[in-house]
Formats: C-alpha cells, sequence, structure tokens
C-alpha cells in the first residue's frame, strides 16, 4: 500500500480532514486554489479564534493540523487528544507554543513555510507606530474629525497640546540589532537620530556595523528618548522591561514593542503608565491576543495599540498560504515533505 492510500483509507469511507485554524486574514482563501486539495480531503478553514471544547471538537477529526503561527498553542495535553494527527503546518519558521518533542513522540512530522518579506514589514510597521506616537497622530485626527462631542461641544482642529516634537536629534535605544532592529537603525539614522543598542550578545562592533553604539541596557533605556523592543523571548529576556528597568525611563519616553508581549512585564508596565513613566507606549503584541475588550491597556490615552500587524502584509501571506499549501499537498500525494522541522 502506498503513503497516498494509506492517508486515504485512514477511517474507512472517510476522505483525511484539513484544518486550518486562525486565518483572521481570510487569506488562505484569497491567495491560493484549495481545490487539488477539497478533491482529496475535507477542509475546514477557521477565520475567528477557538478556545476549550469548540477548539477540541474541530480537532478531534483532523489529520492535519496548519497553524498560523502561534496564535493557537498545540501543546502536550491537546496532542494527545488528537489520536487522527497525522502532520502539522504552521506558517513561518519558528513557533514557541508548538509542543514538538510530543509531536515527534507521535511520529508526528512538521513543516513550516518560509516567511517572506516580514522582517521589512515588521520594521516599517515599527516607525508607523513610532511617528505616529511621536506626532500625535491619531489623537489630532480624532480631533479633526470630531463633529460634535457627547456634551454638545463643537470638534477641534486639533488637540490643545499639539506643539510636536522632531527626531532629528533625539535618541533611539534598540533592544536587539538583528534583521529587524537593524533596519530600524537605518531608518532613525535617516531622520538624524542618534542610536544606542543593547542585546545579551551585542559587542560594541557589531553596533558600530549598524551606525549605533553599543551601552548597557540601564544607561539604554535612562537615555533614549524612543526605546523600541527587537529580541526573541528567551528564558534570559522573559520580562526583561520589569518594574525596575521601567523606572530608569525618561519621562518624555515612549516604548515601542513590535516582537513579543512577553520581554515586558505588562503588570509592571501598567503600573508605569498610571504613573507617568513612559510617557507613551505603542504596542502591536498583546499577551492575550486578539486583544480582550475589557484590557486594561485600552484604557489608557497615552497608549497607542495595533492588532498585531508587524508580520500582516500580503507578500507574507502569499508565501505562507502557498507553501502550506505545498506542504498538504505533498503529504496527500505521499511524497517527500518540504521544509520538515527537525525534531
Amino acid at each position: 500500500m502506498n503513503q497516498t492510500s494509506q492517508f486515504l483509507s485512514a477511517v474507512p469511507g472517510q476522505r483525511p480532514c484539513i484544518v486550518v485554524l486562525d486565518d483572521y486574514e481570510q487569506a488562505f482563501e484569497a491567495l491560493a486554489d484549495w481545490q487539488p486539495v477539497r478533491k482529496h480531503a475535507q477542509l475546514h478553514i477557521q477565520t475567528t479564534p477557538l478556545k476549550g471544547a469548540p477548539l477540541l471538537e474541530l480537532l478531534a477529526e483532523a489529520d492535519v493540523v496548519v497553524l498560523m503561527r502561534d496564535r493557537t498553542p498545540l501543546l502536550a495535553d491537546l496532542i494527545a487528544k488528537l489520536p487522527r494527527l497525522k502532520l502539522v503546518v504552521f506558517t513561518g519558521t519558528r513557533n514557541q507554543a508548538l509542543d514538538v518533542a510530543a509531536l515527534a513522540a507521535r511520529g508526528i512530522p512538521v513543516c513550516h513555510t518560509g516567511w517572506g518579506p516580514s522582517k521589512d514589514s515588521t520594521a516599517e510597521l515599527t516607525w508607523a507606530l513610532i511617528m505616529a506616537a511621536h506626532k500625535r497622530l491619531v489623537e489630532n485626527c480624532n480631533a479633526l474629525m470630531q463633529r460634535k462631542s457627547q456634551e454638545g461641544l463643537e470638534g477641534h482642529w486639533r488637540t490643545p497640546h499639539a506643539l510636536l516634537p522632531v527626531l532629528k536629534g533625539e535618541t533611539l535605544g534598540l533592544v536587539g540589532l538583528g534583521e529587524i532592529g537593524g533596519r530600524v537603525a537605518r531608518y532613525a539614522q535617516a531622520f538624524g537620530m542618534e542610536v544606542l543598542a543593547w542585546s545579551p550578545r551585542m559587542t560594541a562592533e557589531r553596533a558600530a556595523e549598524h551606525g549605533a553604539s553599543f551601552v548597557d541596557l540601564d544607561t539604554l533605556l535612562a537615555r533614549s528618548r524612543i526605546v523600541s523592543l527587537h529580541l526573541v523571548v528567551t528564558a534570559q529576556t522573559r520580562g526583561l522591561i520589569n518594574a525596575e528597568r521601567l523606572a530608569l525611563m525618561r519621562a518624555d519616553s515612549l516604548l515601542v514593542n513590535t516582537s513579543r508581549s512577553t520581554l515586558v512585564d505588562t503588570a509592571a508596565l501598567l503600573q508605569a503608565l498610571s504613573q507617568g513613566r513612559p510617557a507613551q507606549v505603542a504596542l502591536d503584541v498583546f499577551d492575550a491576543e486578539p486583544l480582550p475588550e475589557d484590557a486594561p491597556l485600552r484604557s489608557f490615552p497615552q497608549a497607542l495599540l495595533s492588532p498585531h500587524l508587524g508580520f500582516v502584509a500580503r507578500p507574507v501571506f502569499e508565501t505562507f498560504v502557498q507553501d502550506a499549501r505545498e506542504c498538504v499537498l505533498a503529504w496527500l500525494a505521499g511524497a517527500p515533505l518540504p521544509r520538515v522541522l527537525a525534531p
């Protein structure tokens, strides 16, 4: 029996079931032709978040699960409840919410996709947040668009505090100077900013290659008008920006995070914002996503929040979708799987 016939007869009389999770952008149908998959399998593309019993009910019959990044954790306790699971595909090249060891113990292969220009997309989003926060664009736009307030007052031309700073001559502190941080550094230099950099493995020579000065983290936080985070989360960096480090920041500072929410102690950040230091925060990543309606961050006027848009760009999702389709079709055909993750 070849691999294809083995998969197609996993449950007599029933075709394989492919489940795509968390396609919030509705990109899978828009960016690829899935008819070749539907000829041989059931395909369910889930466009809204699922948790608990509804998630388990959907996945219980799945032979293949396709994960959009790490939006839904696939850990050992859930994997153990999926008896039919034979393949996992995730978008991107790294997933910190996937128990690869538990999958390997059952002999379940894991494939991933390519990335596309996600580094450029995230660096651009970082600067969009910096510029919008620095120029107080959202609040001034809202004032301009307001016709009448709830109290019946006329709308405004601009906010009362519209004397805005300029970036030239200011200091940008980059916590992380990899592919994204390096791009952000180049953009800062175009604005005439001084760039400071720190990471756990940073050297003065490496910082200089990007036109930045290497300093210790405390110095970076104390000197920078804008601090932007671009680190991978590890045991060393989780909760790196804690209460003590937030207290070091300038009273007029802006903290930007387009990397991972767990780099920052969120409870400490809420307390710090209530005390006015940092003066502003611009966040694209959160501990819970989508951000709950009652999330305390929503109540701070000095918080500029975007719905995790850093990697959400058409060419990035074209790569995600087309590569995921390639993996599924290879599995259905019994062909070698592309981009298999080493256990």
